[in-house]
């Protein structure tokens, strides 16, 4: 809405007048407008597309929709050729850093996708694993047996996890603090948020960041949004920064960016600890806090 000129559209986040951020037209025609809150730095798509259903579809998945870069599909049934195999690892070593985990420990997955992570974490034995996701893939993973929670079995969960991991979820939220809400309500007392998402803070001009695809991307944030987020939603934040692993998440952002969709032994072999060093210095990927369910 504008008054007088400006815009007036409340943050939702904070609820503070946020700024209008610009628009991007898509090759559709449809026009999405950006907007920015000054106080805590949330960005989101004001008109986001409403039938979400016919963005994630079989041809989003097999990365012929509005991500090319993805490829869901192959990654659920080669699950050792996908170069992904490095995030799933890497997820896992900054976990281990920050709680200790073993058979008692429950982990859920949030926005699982095709439940690759949930299959890792189960194949390495480190803890118990289930997923959350209802997107079209659910089905093809529950029928390869990778355990996902229905959604009766979702809401009935109240206190049943001790770790709650969301990679690349928050930013196709249009009402994230529900997501924290949600996560919360999930999590024992003490029990960790790990998530990842794009750092907003370092690009001011949203129109001209990739990882604005309004078709699916439609909250950002920074470090501080999500700081704000997490003590809203009872949850100590913590920065924790490169912990040991983010070098193997990053380098998979890497190479996704690139196309490579295969793993080859010779990945292992790249310098992953000093690229992410210097990627992390120039998009500050690891400067988003953690959470801890008081």
């Amino acid at each position: 809405m504008r008054v007088g000129g400006h815009t007036s559209d409340p943050c939702r986040i904070c609820g503070a007048a946020a700024d209008d951020a610009g628009s991007i037209r898509r090759a559709t025609g449809a026009t999405f407008l950006l907007r920015r809150c000054p106080d805590c730095g949330y960005a989101f798509v004001l008109n986001p597309l409403e039938d979400s259903g016919r963005v994630y579809d079989e041809r989003y998945y097999r990365g012929l929709g509005a991500d090319p870069h993805v490829d869901y599909l192959f990654e659920l049934e080669r699950p050792d050729s996908t170069v992904r195999r490095l995030e799933w690892q890497g997820i896992l070593d900054v976990v281990r850093n920050l709680v200790p985990l073993g058979p008692g420990v429950r982990w859920l997955d949030y926005g699982c996708g095709n439940g690759g992570l949930v299959r890792h974490l189960l194949a390495s034995g480190a803890c118990q694993a289930t997923g959350f996701e209802t997107g079209w893939i659910a089905d093809r993973a529950r029928a390869l047996g990778i355990p996902l929670l229905g959604e009766a079995e979702f809401g009935a969960a109240t206190g049943q996890f001790d770790v709650v991991t969301a990679i690349e979820v928050v930013e196709h939220l249009v009402d994230p603090l529900q997501f924290f809400r949600a996560v919360r309500g999930l999590l024992k007392p003490g029990g960790l948020l790990f998530l990842t998402t794009g750092n907003a803070a370092r690009h001011p001009d949203l129109t001209r960041w990739s990882y604005v695809v309004p078709e699916i991307h439609v909250s950002f944030f920074e470090a501080r949004t999500v700081e704000r987020a997490l003590r809203m939603t009872g949850f100590r934040a913590e920065s924790r920064g490169l912990l040991p692993g983010f070098e193997k998440i990053i380098g998979f952002k890497i190479l996704k960016r690139l196309g490579v969709r295969r793993y080859n032994r010779a990945l292992d072999a790249l310098p992953w600890r000093p690229i992410s060093r210097f990627v992390d210095a120039r998009l500050s990927l690891t400067a988003h806090p953690v959470g801890w369910a008081v």
